[in-house]
């Protein structure tokens, strides 16, 4: 074991020749750098979170719900926050001392009443501290972060004038067409 244990040695006296301790240390920090640039952008799983008790309109032989202040609502199919129907405002508009934001993002929702698919687009309004009254988390259909326009855990009042997110707002945008 002597020769191996001298070769390991050799080798790192050598190696610390060569290397100074900065060399070493900026190695690990590009390392690192490189790390947690690429680990956001792995897939993740939501599935689990997603089943969890969100009604989806007519599934299972539940009723249509129709009330625009329940998560069922069919508007909501991938909604995030806090309905602003219950936060001073409508399910179109924001509450007064708020702005809608400057981007959204969108879904793909049936509505169970005519069978047809619409595309939605959720609008966060800006400018308040969070509602805090009627969270909805629902994410059918939600893409993981790579896909930014379809993705619902961002806070998308980052290119409005403020960043306090307050509520956020359903908009159809137009029916989907079948390909």
């Amino acid at each position: 074991m002597n020769w191996f244990d001298a070769a390991f040695e050799r080798s790192t006296r050598a190696a610390a020749q060569r290397t100074s301790r900065r060399s070493a240390i900026a190695r690990l920090g590009r390392l690192l750098l490189g790390a947690s640039v690429a680990l956001p952008v792995l897939p993740f799983d939501r599935s689990a979170h997603a089943a969890k008790g969100h009604g989806g309109g007519a599934k299972g032989g539940k009723a249509v719900q129709t009330d625009d202040k329940q998560c069922d609502y069919w508007k909501y199919c991938g909604v995030d926050g806090f309905l602003c129907s219950c936060c001073g405002g409508t399910v179109n508009s924001c509450p007064p001392g708020t702005e809608p934001s400057k981007v959204s993002w969108i879904g793909t929702c049936r509505n169970p009443a005519d069978g047809k698919d619409y595309l939605v687009s959720y609008f966060d309004c800006c400018g308040k501290s969070a509602c805090g009254r009627c969270l909805c988390n629902t994410n059918i259909g939600e893409r993981p972060a790579y896909r930014i326009t379809l993705h619902n855990d961002i806070n998308w009042c980052m290119g409005s004038t403020s960043t306090m997110f307050h509520c956020t707002t359903s908009l159809i945008v137009g029916v989907a067409e079948k390909s």
